[in-house]
């Protein structure tokens, strides 16, 4: 492919990943809104003790399968079939040893609600698993304006079911069916879009030349489960439901922010990198590239959803949630960076470096939970900190293995996001001269987003962004067609 084509595709793409990140977190915002003003606290924190085994179920399901048929440049249909079966009986076994140890999981956390509560939740790991490899031949092939059908519709008709359910009074449990129902038409609808289907000839033989690659990602993904669960295990365990509630509803809010920029990067970034894998220097210059842009898009998304995190709050859910603010700032912290984390991960598959995703991704689990164990007694906000800055740290040791194999510097990284990080922080503080005197909250978060974007524009352009102006030009593009 060569490199006009590849720059095509891949803005094609990012094009369509961000209408499909824009419109689902925009219907995410509406239902999260409408569902946090009429369940409580503690209702999400019920839910967010299960995330632990659902997030461990999918890794297992997944098993790094998924990554390695896109990675694998010849995958034939006995490859595709072989782990969809996998992920099928694997779903299906998981929920059937859950089901079983569900009154063991009430009894731990304490919480008798648990136990019916958890059966039907982790009925989306069957789903999961028949919705894997159609998901997976969908973000290979590039799909990514049917992928934006796909959840659309499926975010559309769960979201709407679960307010209804939750105006009808049945609580936690239209968390519980809103996020099955998701799976659920999610799986259907890909099916729909996917030429692919399965058959009968079930022959797992093609997993064994996979599986080296694949189990390593298995055992991180575990790893990576338990350790980013550990707040919804210790708060869950030694706390009431809703400070867990608060702590997730702030990394929920932030998770969003995350999301709009995932969407737009997570679906083009391994499939690309892959397409240039062996030429090395322009496999460096696409994943700059890839680093400008997300900088660009992130630090002043990110960090300006912390700069109205208590404006948007209060208005939109209610002071009940106030306490959940300090929590959305932090993970909206370190989520403005959190975009190179997956490009260097991605990158690191491409290589099929497995190991050094499996060893680091461990070593960084086992540090965080140690830190979260150990701060335990110096208060949540500690914990959280804490947990933070280890990812923060696991971010450059990320950077210096991506090094070994293309020559990224961490100069060359810092000098594609330093200017973008200096123009937002420059711009939040503009806005926030400028309002510092306004005391209706409605008025103050309206004028801090359009002073704030104004500004971020003007100096896009007063700085001559080249970002800016191929976004601006690719845009104009797309109106005319």
């Amino acid at each position: 492919m060569t490199e006009t084509t590849l720059k095509q595709k891949t803005a094609k793409s990012f094009f369509w990943g961000g209408i499909s990140s824009g419109i689902n977190q925009l219907f995410s915002l509406v239902f999260g809104v409408f569902l946090m003003r009429m369940l409580s606290r503690e209702d999400y924190g019920l839910v967010a003790m299960l995330s632990i085994f659902t997030g461990i179920g999918m890794s297992i399901v997944t098993s790094g399968f998924s990554i390695a048929l896109i990675n694998k440049k010849d995958a034939t249909h006995k490859d595709y079939n072989a782990v969809f079966w996998f992920s099928v009986f694997s779903g299906l076994l998981l929920y059937l040893i859950l089901y079983f140890f569900a009154p063991l999981i009430a009894r731990g956390f304490g919480h008798p609600e648990l136990l019916n509560l958890s059966r039907v939740l982790f009925i989306n790991l069957f789903f999961y698993g028949l919705t894997l490899v159609p998901n997976t031949i969908m973000q290979k092939q590039l799909m990514i304006k049917q992928q934006a059908k796909v959840v659309t519709v499926s975010l559309l008709v769960s979201g709407i079911l679960g307010i209804i359910l939750a105006l009808k009074g049945y609580a936690y449990w239209s968390l519980v069916i809103q996020n099955n129902i998701l799976v659920f038409m999610g799986f259907i609808l890909r099916f729909f879009y996917v030429s692919w289907k399965p058959t009968f000839d079930i022959d797992f033989r093609p997993l064994k030349e996979m599986f080296f690659f694949g189990s390593k990602l298995l055992i991180t993904g575990i790893f990576s489960c338990i350790s980013g669960s550990i707040f919804s295990v210790v708060l869950g365990k030694f706390y009431n439901p809703a400070i867990l509630g608060d702590c997730w509803q702030g990394q929920k809010w932030a998770g969003m922010g995350q999301s709009f920029l995932g969407g737009m990067i997570d679906q083009v970034t391994q499939p690309v990198l892959a397409q240039v894998q062996g030429e090395k220097e322009r496999q460096v210059n696409v994943l700059r590239k890839m680093i400008r842009f997300g900088a660009f898009i992130s630090l002043p998304l990110m960090l300006g959803m912390a700069f109205i995190a208590r404006e948007f709050i209060i208005i939109s859910a209610g002071e009940k949630w106030l306490q959940s603010v300090p929590y959305l700032q932090l993970f909206c912290l370190w989520g403005s960076v959190f975009f190179l984390w997956n490009l260097f991960v991605n990158l690191i598959y491409t290589h099929g470096k497995s190991n050094i995703y499996m060893y680091v991704t461990i070593i960084m689990g086992l540090l965080q939970i140690a830190v979260v164990i150990v701060t335990y007694s110096l208060g949540i906000y500690a914990m959280v900190i804490s947990f933070i800055l280890m990812n923060f740290i696991g971010l450059l040791v990320w950077q210096y293995y991506v090094h070994q194999l293309t020559g990224l510097r961490l100069k060359d990284v810092l000098k594609d996001i330093l200017p973008y990080l200096a123009v937002t922080l420059l711009c939040f503080a503009a806005t926030w001269l400028i309002t510092i005197g306004i005391q209706n909250i409605y008025f103050l978060l309206v004028s801090k987003i359009i002073l704030s974007t104004i500004f971020y524009i003007l100096a896009m352009k007063i700085s001559n962004s080249v970002m800016f102006k191929e976004s601006l030009e690719f845009l104009a593009q797309r109106i005319r067609k």
